[in-house]
């Protein structure tokens, strides 16, 4: 393979390959966590120029037994650009791998479903992350990474985490990155999971270098780099200029841009999202609106209840609530985002805010929480002049319905009683698990007695 014009590169794909085939002779498979940006990109890019060479300069007995597993975590509310772009980026990964024989995997891990963004604002009520309650970083991401990461270690018994982080993005990253180093050492002890070890080979490479080995070298899995730099360059603030041609390894650079969930509330600002808009992506306005609102209503007293969900008393000292979002305004973001995404979709019709499952498991919470005044079908129908996709979603057919009211005809609650829990225990058939039915059951039932003072 030609080399890169660049010392300090070629430095990089040399240790890699000592670590590979020389330092570590396990199995113990490597893990990269690929996010599409352009870091991760630069570090698979570097990694599979490394498993190029090693089979063509090693001799012939020698095969790449390592697995080499490109993760990627899909947080389900990405954003849409990024999103779709890594998408084909993984696809182009995964054929190849294949094409070119070479022990590397693709991986997408997602959140458990009850874990979602969308089920636990809307179906449980929790606030949209802020600095101070910052949840989705746990549920989104940490857990279904980490659940790939602990399957690998009980196959393997170790697992080495390659990771594109840099010296260079921040002192405080710098400083977490030292702190773990053991010196002389490459590899470090992860900080939270056992018998993992983390390995960081672009940690010294400079944010020029990354564009270079974007713009200058080839994708080794044969996709077309200047999307992602295409991408970074829309997203970037007026402050950081993006070049048009890049003519060697000292052009200036593109984008400190980050990109992430385009609902994301820990920010005061999405500085991507609305340079994208700024740039041409007109059609994501009702996105970063929507995002905006989100903001706006969080700390809003009537939106929020005086309890949490554990039934603790969630009220600040002047007197306004703190607690879980109220059922009237869950109700009014799950009306809002489906409004928001039957926009988008006249457009872009491949776009999905909120996934039909996802739609279910909020009547599911509902339903378990003994709210019953609205359902997520009956709206769904209002947006979308249709049924929502499964044919489990209604409790009672009409017929049923029109037998069950006449037979309860002199005490109409008990018809509101008895299709509730019908709800109840179709809604756990819909998630493939009765556990909890028994006491979901009685808390309807005791609720019903204690409405009508029986």
């Amino acid at each position: 393979m030609t080399p890169i014009k660049s010392k300090r590169i070629e430095a990089v794909i040399d240790e890699i390959i000592d670590q590979y085939a020389y330092a570590d002779q396990s199995d113990r498979p490597w893990i990269i966590g690929f996010s599409g940006g352009k870091d991760s990109t630069v570090l698979l890019t570097l990694v599979w120029i490394a498993l190029l060479r090693i089979r063509e300069n090693l001799p012939f007995p020698f095969q790449l037994k390592r697995p080499v597993y490109v993760v990627c975590n899909d947080t389900m509310v990405e954003n849409p650009i990024i999103s779709n772009y890594v998408d084909d980026v993984l696809s182009k990964i995964s054929e190849e791998a294949r094409n070119q024989n070479l022990p590397i995997f693709v991986k997408k891990t997602v959140p458990k479903l009850e874990e979602t963004f969308w089920i636990n604002v809307i179906g449980k009520g929790y606030p949209v992350p802020n600095n101070a309650f910052r949840w989705c970083t746990d549920k989104l991401k940490i857990r279904p990474t980490s659940s790939f990461l602990l399957e690998q270690i009980d196959e393997k018994g170790e697992a080495i985490v390659l990771l594109g982080t840099r010296y260079e993005e921040s002192a405080a990253r710098e400083r977490s990155m030292k702190k773990h180093e053991v010196t002389g050492n490459r590899l470090s002890k992860h900080n939270s999971t056992a018998n993992t070890y983390v390995y960081p080979p672009i940690r010294d490479l400079m944010l020029e270098e990354i564009w270079y080995i974007i713009n200058a070298v080839k994708s080794p899995w044969g996709f077309d780099n200047s999307i992602l730099f295409k991408i970074y360059a829309d997203a970037s603030a007026d402050d950081y200029e993006c070049p048009t041609v890049v003519v060697n390894r000292e052009h200036s650079s593109c984008g400190q841009s980050r990109f992430g969930c385009w609902t994301c509330t820990v920010v005061k600002n999405d500085k991507s999202m609305t340079a994208l808009v700024d740039n041409g992506q007109n059609w994501m306005k009702p996105l970063l609106a929507f995002r905006n609102r989100l903001v706006e209503g969080r700390n809003i007293s009537e939106n929020r209840m005086d309890v949490r969900r554990n039934n603790q008393v969630a009220v600040r000292d002047d007197g306004t609530n703190n607690g879980t979002y109220t059922w009237e305004y869950r109700y009014q973001i799950l009306k809002d985002l489906l409004l928001v995404q039957k926009g988008i979709q006249i457009e872009r019709p491949h776009v999905t805010l909120i996934n039909n499952q996802e739609l279910i498991a909020i009547q599911v919470t509902w339903n378990r929480d003994g709210y019953f005044d609205h359902t997520v079908g009956d709206l769904y129908k209002e947006i979308y002049n249709k049924e929502i996709s499964t044919n489990n979603i209604k409790s009672l057919d009409d017929t049923e319905r029109r037998i069950l009211r006449e037979v309860c005809e002199e005490e109409p609650g008990y018809y509101h009683l008895i299709d509730n829990l019908i709800a109840l225990q179709e809604t756990k058939t819909l998630m493939i698990s009765k556990y909890g039915l028994h006491n979901d059951v009685e808390k309807r039932i005791e609720s019903f007695v204690k409405e009508n003072g029986l």
